[in-house]
């Protein structure tokens, strides 16, 4: 669609998974130029060249957004290559289920630094050239946990929903700078944690049967359906949802009970 020709975009978490689809998207439907920032050097250096083969001006960055000199180094890299940055996706996130009595703070300090201190950290990088250039978007990947929990899963509910009073909180105070931040929060979607679902049941289609049949619309997401929300949001044709925090997650959390 080019919505977003000539627009410069960060990607985080961009080698896999969401992330990937996202970069996919942005730099192919739409025509963005993506930096595609990463810690996994391999994979972010693989799927890079993948998407680059099509689109040029796809460019990967080691990045871990945890550690501020490396946020920092890879907005100012990105200036450098680019010349502005217009759109940043925080996407990078981790996560595991563990008891919460059995959690340790390195475990919390784990899922908090990337899932919630990155948004802070890639956000504070690129909010000073959003000012500068007069307009800036902010795209958080957040999770239907911010609306609905799951045993075990403690320190990545509270991230995500740190993450969206951020963007709440965020959107009211640059709006009159057309400064624009909002989220997504995606459900089941087919990426590796659905396959490590799958791989780890004892009945694979027993456990398939279940997640369909708590999910309205009867299947898993699919990671290009939601990079095409993110692009819509990244556009203009979105100009006046801000501080919003979408889901798309095939109904699941609309749904009062769950299924037998």
């Amino acid at each position: 669609m080019n919505r977003l020709s000539g627009e410069i975009a960060i990607v985080t978490g961009g080698a896999k998974g969401i992330g990937r689809a996202i970069v996919e998207v942005f730099a192919g439907e739409e025509r963005a130029s993506v930096v595609l920032a990463d810690r996994d050097r391999e994979q972010g250096m693989l799927t890079a060249a993948e998407i680059g083969s099509q689109n040029k001006n796809v460019r990967f960055i080691e990045c871990d957004v945890s550690d501020e000199r490396q946020v920092n180094e890879m907005v100012a890299q990105t200036i450098e290559a680019f010349g502005r940055v217009d759109v940043l996706v925080n996407n990078a996130g981790v996560n595991f289920v563990k008891p919460f009595d059995q959690l340790s703070v390195q475990d919390w300090d784990g899922v908090i630094n990337v899932d919630l201190r990155g948004v802070f950290l890639c956000t504070r990088a690129c909010i000073e050239h959003f000012l500068r250039q007069g307009k800036g978007n902010v795209i958080n990947i957040a999770s239907v946990h911010t609306v609905a929990a799951l045993p075990g899963a403690a320190p990545y509910d509270a991230a995500k929903c740190g993450v969206v009073g951020m963007t709440k909180s965020l959107a009211t105070e640059y709006a009159a700078r057309n400064l624009r931040f909002n989220c997504i929060s995606p459900g089941l979607i087919d990426t590796q944690i659905w396959r490590d679902i799958l791989a780890s049941a004892e009945d694979r289609e027993a456990c398939q049967a279940h997640w369909w049949a708590n999910i309205p619309a009867g299947r898993v997401g699919k990671p290009q359906e939601i990079a095409r929300i993110a692009a819509f949001l990244a556009s203009s044709d979105s100009d006046y949802i801000n501080g919003a925090n979408l889901l798309a997650d095939g109904g699941m959390t609309s749904q009062l009970i769950s299924r037998e």
